[in-house]
């Protein structure tokens, strides 16, 4: 029997925002081949920051999605920059959680779904979700995919605290936890000792096919022996957990030791955000003829940049040890040779050592990072970068996740009432 499932989720297209859009997506599209039809709860595109339409085409056929409105307090009620808090607790969205708990009702009682599913960074959609399973006892997933309650995170200790005290509630009220990495789902296992443990699953990030484009044989390329190898990366560097500060310092030591030069090794940061601050600082080091900063591109023109790239960079902070960017499984699909400027005891720089990839220097490790840059240079030269065998990378592919998802799903609702009833008040 095909089920129904209500995925809440406030990233998705047309919004311009990181690569975790993409993981609803995935969902959506792929959920239909383990019999999950899904119904997508999201917000009207005026409460994006930013869009981008390019991004509509990927939104699954079949697939009902349901906008509701939602204020960005930023945008909406400041008054010369300033606005209540009240307005922006546990996000600034606030305003969504009344709407889309509307319009989650009316999917309730019309559409009839077996189990809700939202997502996580925005804090809203969780606490819509949570709404919705205690008033119609539906079975609740809530895909954390990164920690959500952190000691030093997010730095307002009024949404920090937003952020603790609706997690525990979360946790009293769902059904099951999915998260991206093992080390954020051994996190929750300790810090909620009476939830479940083998009901907080590792559902990583991944790479849907149907969104790249069509790309030439991922071969090795050949002409980074007769000129510059070209560096990439693709997407925001945070000025706290992706800083670039050390990348930039081991540049310049290179550049003016005479060891590198533009002639040899070029690197391109495409759509990195925090424009001002990271050009004062290229100026500064007098690394302009090195290091360019790019402005962002339609997601399918940027992952055809990838493709055409001699070596992909990931940066990750040991702040983010229990992260893994959904960045690198684009990296893995578009088959390029990869570095990684993160802690290689971190989950990235593990899944990386997993993967064969040995090319890895810590973030803030300006000596290691030369040497790594250095080498990859050589290598790359050379034609001998690695880059990870193709059965191995498909194991991260978006259907493989749905499938992992359906399993759960199936499990929650295999004991549960039924769907929730036609007509009851909620």
């Amino acid at each position: 029997m095909q089920k129904r499932l209500l995925l809440i989720a406030f990233h998705f297209p047309p919004i311009r925002a990181s690569t975790g859009i993409h993981r609803a997506l995935g969902f959506a599209r792929y959920l239909g081949r383990d019999n999950w039809d899904v119904a997508v709860l999201t917000a009207r595109p005026g409460a994006y920051p930013d869009e981008s339409t390019d991004t509509n085409s990927l939104i699954p056929a079949g697939v009902r999605v349901i906008r509701s409105l939602a204020l960005d307090a930023k945008r909406h009620f400041s008054v010369f920059g300033r606005y209540p808090a009240a307005l922006a607790t546990p996000d600034r969205w606030r305003s969504w959680i009344w709407t889309g708990y509307l319009a989650g009702r009316h999917l309730l009682r019309d559409w009839r779904p077996h189990a809700i599913m939202s997502t996580f960074p925005i804090a809203s959609a969780h606490e819509i979700a949570l709404r919705l399973s205690r008033a119609s006892g539906l079975p609740w997933v809530a895909d954390f995919r990164d920690p959500m309650a952190q000691e030093d995170y997010p730095d307002d200790h009024r949404i920090r605290r937003a952020y603790w005290q609706l997690e525990e509630r979360v946790l009293k009220q769902c059904s099951a936890v999915t998260v991206t990495t093992s080390g954020t789902a051994e996190l929750y296992r300790s810090r909620y000792s009476a939830f479940p443990p083998g009901r907080i699953r590792v559902i990583a990030n991944g790479f849907a096919e149907q969104s790249f484009p069509v790309m030439e044989s991922t071969l090795p390329r050949r002409h980074s022996q007769y000129g510059p190898v070209t560096f990439l990366h693709s997407g925001i560097l945070y000025p706290s957990e992706r800083d670039p500060e050390g990348f930039f310092r081991a540049i310049s030591d290179l550049r003016h030791a005479g060891l590198l030069g533009p002639d040899v090794a070029r690197f391109h940061l495409r759509g990195a955000g925090n424009t001002d601050q990271y050009q004062e600082r290229i100026k500064a080091l007098r690394i302009e003829d090195m290091v360019r900063l790019l402005p962002s591109l339609p997601y399918q023109d940027a992952l055809r940049e990838m493709h055409e790239s001699d070596v992909l960079m990931l940066f990750q902070a040991s702040n983010c040890n229990l992260q893994i960017p959904a960045k690198l499984y684009e990296y893995l699909y578009v088959g390029r040779p990869i570095i990684g400027l993160t802690d290689p005891n971190g989950d990235t720089g593990r899944l990386l050592a997993e993967l064969g990839i040995q090319y890895v220097a810590g973030l803030d490790d300006v000596a290691s990072i030369k040497s790594l840059i250095l080498r990859t240079v050589s290598a790359s030269k050379e034609g001998a970068l690695f880059v990870p065998r193709r059965d191995t990378v498909m194991r991260f592919s978006r259907q493989g996740t749905a499938t992992q998802l359906a399993l759960l799903l199936n499990e929650l609702t295999e004991n549960a009432a039924g769907v929730c009833p036609s007509g009851q008040p909620l």
